[in-house]
């Protein structure tokens, strides 16, 4: 009768198996801590009580935009990059500012300054095309206050815009 007599564990495939596996988790989970704490997410407000106060002023604009039966027609010629604005309601700006802003991109965000036309209209020039999705906001002045015109839009081309409907 002989007798096997066991190897030692380190000459067996399965530890090494078990502690490959042990190992490779260390090191993806220490990669992900690294990338974590060197890329913090931007869409996180390190200052809610001010974020906070915006949205009641965002509301006080809101509701002169409405007491003003402000509503607007906004169009985006693609081709030659101008935008047109007609103004319905009981304000007359001097200009409005009409902001695109993607919800996660702020690299994407664009600010016109539209300009009275004597047709009754509001004219500006885009620099680049805009499409998909946006928040569509425009600010005017009236009597010292502003009114505010907010929409969340997908833009296509060719595509008119109903601001206060």
């Amino acid at each position: 009768m002989q007798s096997e007599t066991p190897s030692t564990w380190y000459k067996q495939p399965w530890p090494w198996f078990i502690l490959a596996i042990l190992g490779t988790s260390v090191v993806l989970g220490t990669t992900m801590l690294v990338i974590a704490t060197r890329n913090p997410p931007s869409l996180v407000a390190d200052n809610y009580y001010e974020v906070g106060k915006g949205i009641n002023t965002s509301l006080e604009r809101e509701n002169l935009a409405k007491e003003l039966g402000m509503r607007a027609s906004l169009s985006l010629d693609e081709e030659t990059g101008n935008v047109d604005l007609e103004l319905v309601g009981k304000s007359r700006p001097q200009q409005v500012v009409l902001s695109l802003l993607s919800p996660t991109q702020p690299e994407k965000d664009r600010r016109v300054v539209l300009q009275p036309q004597a047709d009754g209209h509001y004219r500006g020039h885009l620099e680049e095309p805009v499409s998909g999705r946006r928040f569509v906001e425009l600010i005017g002045q009236e009597q010292g206050r502003d009114w505010r015109l907010f929409e969340e839009e997908t833009l296509t081309r060719g595509s008119v815009v109903q601001l206060g409907e």
